[in-house]
């Protein structure tokens, strides 16, 4: 089992936290270096975590757990004009990174209104693509009550958020609802807000738990924090990807940022503890930038 943590510290020798977490049968899931500002999400097995705390010390840097870790989060606004975007959204995006999540903003093309707001196909497509989705809404009862078949058939779990307290039960398609965060045009600062957004951040923890829990009964062949490793390992290109996160770990696979009508033959010849990818996952396009998405097959599905 691995522990899920954030590593915070400077630029200077922070290679030896590198090795060390490569000595230990650790993997570095995401870098992200701002001028002299270092933060590695990485994953290490439970007994070694001590080891890893020990050396931040050394570094004058900062170790915490990232429950959130190795997953991917939507944060869907109806529409990303300015009634909708940028305060509450941003803000939910930017506080559930701290936890160690990759998120993505998608803005709805015909979301904005009660009575027109519309989903297309490619967009609840894209949605399902990652492991949980956020619905950023509004501020008015009647409004999000009227909104619920943005969501209520998408097959991921989904979170609404909006002002008023709702009952769940009056929300058909969510699977939680968090109030105090509806549309306001102003950061995200006061302590109403940082408390509804602590809220959301322990509910989408607790929904991604259940999640691996109900993997856990028929789990994929190999992690998905392995199959990231090894492509990265495997495939040249990647290292000419400038994200930076080239590729993104979900639960049950991976998001790889090449092309998939160039590069999906070669994912799919990358060898993973003795198994192709092709093997034991799903290689499709994503309908993110034509990316290639590879999702794991569970144990019991392949032959």
């Amino acid at each position: 089992m691995y522990e899920t943590l954030t590593y915070t510290g400077g630029v200077h020798k922070h290679e030896e936290m590198i090795e060390l977490i490569e000595d230990l049968g650790g993997f570095v899931l995401q870098e992200n270096i701002s001028q002299m500002d270092l933060v590695l999400t990485l994953a290490v097995p439970m007994e070694d975590v001590e080891k890893v705390e020990e050396k931040a010390k050394q570094l004058l840097g900062k170790v915490k757990i990232a429950p959130m870790a190795g997953t991917e989060i939507a944060i869907v606004s109806p529409t990303l004009a300015r009634q909708h975007l940028p305060h509450s959204a941003c803000d939910i995006s930017e506080y559930l990174r701290r936890y160690g999540t990759k998120d993505n903003m998608i803005g709805l093309q015909r979301g904005a209104g009660k009575g027109i707001s519309r989903i297309s196909e490619d967009e609840k497509k894209l949605i399902e693509e990652h492991d949980l989705a956020v619905f950023a809404l509004g501020s008015f009862r009647e409004c999000i009550l009227n909104k619920t078949h943005l969501f209520e058939d998408i097959e991921i779990p989904v979170i609404v958020t909006g002002a008023p307290q709702i009952k769940l039960e009056d929300i058909p398609g969510a699977d939680a609802y968090v109030g105090g965060l509806g549309r306001i045009p102003r950061r995200l600062k006061r302590g109403e807000n940082i408390r509804a957004l602590k809220e959301l951040a322990e509910v989408a923890e607790e929904i991604l738990d259940q999640k691996r829990v109900e993997m856990s009964d028929d789990p994929p062949l190999v992690p998905s924090i392995l199959v990231k490793t090894e492509i990265e390992n495997q495939v040249p290109a990647i290292k000419q990807v400038y994200s930076p996160a080239p590729v993104v770990s979900q639960l049950d696979g991976v998001r790889v940022k090449l092309n998939y009508d160039q590069y999906h033959d070669e994912i799919a010849d990358v060898e993973v503890n003795n198994y192709k990818l092709i093997d034991i996952s799903e290689i499709r396009k994503s309908m993110m930038y034509d990316y290639t998405l590879v999702k794991l097959l569970p144990e019991t599905s392949i032959i």
